[in-house]
């Protein structure tokens, strides 16, 4: 039960995107959590029950002892925005505004009637709501390590703020500009997502991962194109949509046949090969989003003279985007919410309330006040026993912490494929070691085992290197800690290979299976890495994991990617996490302090059939 002098705030995203709720106390995050983890369903946008229950469970209260919920936009003005829309658009909406408006008025226009029902009629104090970019700039901020600093914001849309840029001090936020819908970086990403064939709010990171299997000259011409025809960014960073290439604003669809024409043809189709044309405009978006956000940078800095800058919004998430802003921007430090999307909207709106409207003093905590972004649910080794039982597993206890992480380090040396579920469970899109798959980095044939054996992916998508913090820098061309595995860096020149003139003539997925390092496994096509640091602070057992790899071979990094397959959210379980690892070609998995092998596991009734259901591309 909380005391009297303590102020308990629970935050909540839902019915758009990636539902989840996180719960402080006064100036702590206490947990923090997404529904799809608890209900399986994939950016599950449904009142997150599950999500609440566990966050009132960790901080050990019932819906009454609540001082206030806080919900991460303001649906009415929401409302209004998409009305107007839709009015400046009529007749052509009209299919659209039919779909959307049932949702609408049985539930998203009673919201407080809907969240106190989500409580089962429990809750009965105050409902608040923040705007959307404030809930995001609040995410940013309050739990970065600055005592200052500015902050921008950029997403899709909220009610009608695309991008927003303001600053924060000591427990204060403040938003001084903001470009409106239907002007949207995040809209034009998702547009471009959508033509070459991914699903717009998931697929945005493929589209990433595709760019640097560009041909470079080509990416450069279809950039100016669109720099010419689509979109007008100005010095300041503002920037202006031509609408009549896109079709968001009273469509079913993201872009216009006016668009298609523009590229030489219709949307790729979803499943549908890929061609060297997905990559050529996957690498121009890129450069041309790159250039609008170093342009929003360069302009906050200006206006703000502030040495620190925070970063949330699903855009914050365009790792390469966030790299380009530490090495070319002004910014002396950066901070990202790695939770940056909708689901961090939830943490932002329960910060907001506390610092903003309850005037909860704040101290900045080093390394960040994120937790390592381990906010979720841990299990405990008589739970997880009890899920094995059930299985009829077999596993081998390491009661010493050395040794279990010596055994797992000889396991990845030994070529196998480990799940690790330890810990609390992350909050936001990546995974940090606590729900991680990993692999030694060195092992030319890890990518393609990883990608198609185990993740049941396309064999492009590249995996992210978990380094010790203070060996990054032998490695990555960076002087700064990324923890939360939200920045590229460029591979250091003397661990890059030569490649030989024939090499250099390849193009799209002929460079895949070339080595770029002597840690082939985590390095891109464009001899980058999307780079987790690991410190003994925020995750003391994954360090010491990766310790034990360096001192076995050398080498003080290994491949992290999510514990998951495509279409599945990360586990969230013990009983997910050993359903994943039977019904995939992963060697290993440590539950805790448990390690089952694969060889010595009993039959998984349907495994074979499991697999055999993935269309690989």
């Amino acid at each position: 039960m909380q005391t009297k002098d303590r102020k308990v705030i629970l935050g909540i995203s839902a019915f758009y995107h990636d539902s989840a709720a996180a719960i402080v106390s006064d100036d702590k995050i206490v947990a923090a959590a997404q529904e799809e983890r608890f209900t399986r369903k994939k950016h599950d946008d449904s009142f997150p029950e599950k999500a609440i229950a566990y966050c009132l469970a960790e901080e050990g209260i019932s819906p009454g002892d609540l001082d206030a919920v806080v919900f991460y936009d303001k649906p009415i003005l929401k409302f209004e925005r998409l009305l107007e829309t839709y009015l400046a658009f009529a007749p052509r909406g009209l299919r659209s505004f039919m779909k959307m408006l049932p949702l609408w008025l049985q539930t998203k226009l009673h919201l407080p009637r809907e969240i106190r029902k989500g409580f089962g009629r429990l809750y009965r104090g105050p409902i608040l709501f923040t705007n959307h970019h404030e809930a995001h700039a609040a995410s940013a901020f309050f739990p970065s390590p600055f005592n200052k600093a500015a902050i921008i914001t950029f997403d899709g849309v909220g009610e009608w703020a695309t991008t927003t840029w303001g600053a924060g001090s000591e427990n204060r936020i403040e938003l001084k500009q903001e470009i409106r819908f239907p002007h949207s970086i995040g809209l034009l990403y998702s547009a471009f997502t959508y033509y070459t064939g991914f699903r717009v709010n998931s697929g945005e990171y493929k589209v990433m991962g595709l760019a640097p299997y560009a041909d470079p000259d080509e990416a450069r011409r279809l950039a100016d194109l669109i720099l010419q025809k689509i979109i007008d960014i100005k010095d300041d960073g503002s920037f202006w949509l031509d609408q009549s290439y896109f079709n968001y604003c009273a469509g079913l669809t993201m872009t216009t046949e006016k668009f298609h024409r523009l590229f030489g043809g219709k949307a790729r189709k979803p499943e549908a090969p890929l061609t060297q044309k997905e990559m050529d405009i996957a690498g121009a978006i890129q450069i041309v989003v790159e250039e609008a956000i170093l342009r929003i940078v360069r302009h906050v800095h200006a206006k703000t003279d502030m040495e620190n800058l925070c970063l949330a919004g699903g855009v914050a998430l365009n790792c390469v985007g966030n790299g380009r802003i530490l090495r070319q921007g002004p910014f002396k430090n950066i901070w990202i919410q790695p939770a940056a999307g909708d689901a961090g909207g939830a943490l932002g709106a329960a910060l907001f309330a506390a610092h903003q409207l309850y005037d909860i003093p704040r101290v900045p905590k080093r390394p960040d006040g994120q937790n390592g972004s381990l906010l979720g649910p841990s299990f405990t080794m008589e739970q997880i026993k009890a899920v094995l039982n059930v299985y009829a597993a077999k596993y081998n206890l390491y009661e010493n912490e050395a040794d279990l992480c010596k055994r797992v380090a000889d396991l990845l040396a030994s070529g196998k494929v480990v799940g690790m579920f330890q810990g609390r469970m992350e909050f936001g899109p990546r995974a940090l070691g606590g729900r991680s798959i990993l692999g030694d980095p060195r092992n030319p044939d890890m990518q393609r085992k990883m990608n198609v054996a185990v993740k049941f992916r396309e064999s492009f998508r590249p995996f992210a290197p978990s380094v010790l913090v203070e060996k990054a820098h032998e490695y990555f061309e960076m002087d700064a800690e990324s923890p939360y595995m939200l920045l590229v860096a460029p591979v250091c020149e003397n661990r890059r290979l030569s490649m030989t003139p024939d090499q250099e003539k390849l193009f799209g997925i002929a460079k895949l299976n070339i080595p770029r390092s002597n840690v082939p496994a985590v390095t891109h096509v464009d001899y980058s890495a999307r780079v987790q640091t690991v410190d003994a602070v925020r995750s003391p057992r994954y360090y010491n994991i990766i310790k034990s790899f360096e001192r076995l071979t050398g080498c003080p990094l290994v491949v992290n990617t999510s514990f998951n397959i495509r279409g599945e959210p990360i586990v969230g379980t013990p009983e997910d996490a050993y359903r994943c690892f039977m019904c995939t070609d992963m060697d290993a998995l440590v539950l805790e302090n448990l390690i089952c092998l694969k060889t010595e596991q009993p039959a998984f009734a349907g495994a074979e059939e499991y697999k055999r259901s993935f269309k690989l591309d």
